[in-house]
């Protein structure tokens, strides 16, 4: 238990899922006000903010196309509105869409990819500030990255590749305007962890030999991201951080 975190409010976009549903119920456990958001996934998002509630915490479902920028900004507000302020805000939720060869990307597609991960990233990022900042050196902003954005990403994912290499500078980029505020800004950058992105997009055959480039020989879990996310949150583990980006990946990539 990370006394700290007590009492923080967050937000965690994309969590009724994968990483991000696994990241609202490990902040939940340590004493965080979390909501949960969704885009179609409600069932689960309810699912996950009720194993929250039943274990004692507090966890609110809100539903938003974050790909939309007015949805994006209206989903921050009423997240604060809800938990009475916000201090952590997780950028978490994105897609690959669909496997698509750069040949074959046309207008609509592109603006799919890139409104949902990177201008859901921005827009939710600049609604945030205003209650960011009132919460100072307890507030941070995680975006989530990829494994992708280092080595281009499998077959049919250079335009996801590349939205997420945006996301990892962007982290940057926001981490020098946000720290006079006292606001830290940081990444995570997943390898292959099995979450209902995979299943949706890649076939077994390519998540076997995903899995033989990866040191440690095994795919990653939601769980096995859930320390790092604790950690940047935390700003007694993680106070003199910023513009960093976390690799969780067995060793598959090495800064």
């Amino acid at each position: 238990m990370l006394e700290d975190l007590k009492g923080l409010r967050a937000l965690v976009t994309g969590s009724s899922t994968g990483i991000g549903a696994a990241v609202a119920k490990a902040y939940a456990a340590n004493g965080m006000r979390v909501v949960v958001h969704y885009k179609s996934s409600e069932a689960e998002a309810n699912a996950v903010a009720a194993e929250i509630r039943a274990a004692g915490g507090e966890a609110h479902a809100l539903q938003a196309d974050v790909a939309d920028s007015k949805q994006a900004v209206a989903l921050v507000d009423k997240a604060a509105d809800k938990l009475g302020g916000l201090d952590v805000l997780v950028n978490n939720a994105g897609a690959l869409v669909k496997r698509t060869p750069i040949a074959e990307i046309e207008d609509e597609f592109f603006d799919s990819v890139v409104d949902l991960n990177v201008r859901s990233v921005v827009m939710a990022s600049k609604a945030a500030l205003p209650y960011l900042k009132k919460s100072g050196s307890r507030a941070s902003v995680i975006n989530l990255s990829s494994i992708a954005a280092r080595n281009g990403g499998g077959p049919g994912s250079s335009l996801y590749a590349s939205s997420k290499a945006f996301v990892l500078n962007l982290t940057r980029g926001m981490a020098k305007e946000f720290v006079p505020f006292g606001i830290r800004v940081n990444g995570v950058s997943p390898g292959v962890i099995m979450t209902p992105f995979h299943e949706r997009y890649s076939t077994a055959e390519q998540v076997e030999a995903m899995r033989k480039t990866v040191p440690m020989e095994r795919v990653g879990t939601p769980q096995d991201n859930v320390g790092v996310f604790l950690f940047l949150a935390s700003p007694a583990m993680s106070g003199y951080i910023t513009g960093q980006t976390i690799e969780v990946n067995g060793g598959q990539y090495m800064v």
